[in-house]
């Protein structure tokens, strides 16, 4: 029988909070950007849905209008959630590499020299 050895695995360390802080909203910024693009494609798949139902009903010619611009906006929406989705995750990498300018908050801050 062999011993195991865990090292230092199960030890206290301590741990900054205001990085794990950091890091953790950023994980939640990052979560609640990709659940804004699944909500933005689930409205445009329903729209589209709606829209080709719309069309293919050959009882009521005067709804076909309808349906075409379900069509549209489905595209739309489709459209504005990837094009969100792409520029919050930019201005998430701008803010990792350090990019972003300071808040006007920082920039009142006297110096002490």
């Amino acid at each position: 029988m062999r011993r195991v050895k865990f090292g230092k695995l199960f030890t206290h360390r301590k741990i900054d909070e205001s990085i794990i802080r950091e890091h953790l909203a950023l994980e939640r910024t990052k979560l609640a950007n990709e659940r804004t693009l699944l909500s933005y494609t689930q409205a445009a798949m329903y729209f589209l849905l709606g829209g080709l139902a719309l069309i293919q009903l050959k009882e009521y010619e005067e709804m076909h209008y309808i349906g075409y611009l379900a069509l549209v906006i489905s595209v739309l929406f489709l459209t504005i959630g990837i094009w969100r989705f792409i520029v919050l995750r930019n201005k998430m990498k701008d803010l990792l590499k350090g990019k972003i300018e300071s808040t006007a908050e920082e920039e009142e801050e006297p110096e002490n020299n």
